[in-house]
C-alpha cells in the first residue's frame, strides 16, 4: 500500500505483484486507507484466477493482520505471509515498484484529482507489465517473460 497526492488530497494504492515475474496482477485506488481497499484488490484478482495454494505476502499493516482479511484469505485458499516487524527489506519488491511508479510517472505529472491519479497508475502499470524490461527476467518485460516461459 502506498499513498499518492491528488491535488490537495491523497489517494491510496493497493497492489498485488506476482513475484514469479514481477507482474502487477491486481490494483485498486481508494480515497481511504482501509480494509475494504485491500479486500477489493484481492477480490479483483480472485475473479480472474483461482488463488488456492497461493501465498500472499504483505507487511504487518492493520488491514493485512485483521481477522476479516485473514478470513477472506482462508475462504479463497490463500496462505498469508507477513514481513518481520520493522524489516522493510521483506517487502523490497513492491517498495521498488512503488518507487519506480512515483519517480517515473507520478512525480513528473502531478495529478490534480483522483481521476488523474487513476489514469497515471493505469498507464504506468500497463507500461511496467508490457514494456519495462528487467535484467532478472532476461531483459524481458514481466508479461513477455511469463508468455515465453509458458510457450
Amino acid at each position: 500500500m502506498t499513498y499518492i497526492r491528488a491535488g490537495e488530497r491523497f489517494v491510496y494504492l493497493s497492489v498485488i505483484q506476482d513475484l514469479y515475474n514481477n507482474e502487477i496482477v491486481a490494483w485498486r485506488l481508494s480515497k481511504r486507507n482501509d480494509l475494504s481497499l485491500v479486500q477489493d484488490t484481492l477480490r479483483q484478482l480472485s475473479q480472474r484466477m483461482d488463488l488456492r495454494g497461493v501465498t500472499l505476502h504483505s507487511d504487518q499493516g492493520f488491514q493485512y493482520t485483521s481477522t476479516s482479511f485473514n478470513r477472506t484469505l482462508q475462504q479463497l485458499g490463500v496462505r498469508g505471509s507477513h514481513s518481520r516487524r520493522g524489516n522493510c527489506l521483506d517487502n523490497a519488491c513492491i517498495e521498488s515498484f512503488f518507487s519506480h511508479l512515483k519517480t517515473e510517472k507520478i512525480y513528473l505529472q502531478q495529478a490534480a484529482n483522483p481521476a488523474e491519479v487513476e489514469q497515471q497508475v493505469s498507464e504506468y502499470i500497463a507500461f511496467y507489465n508490457h514494456d519495462q524490461f528487467q535484467k532478472k527476467l532476461n531483459n524481458r518485460s514481466p508479461v513477455e517473460y511469463r508468455e515465453t516461459v509458458v510457450a
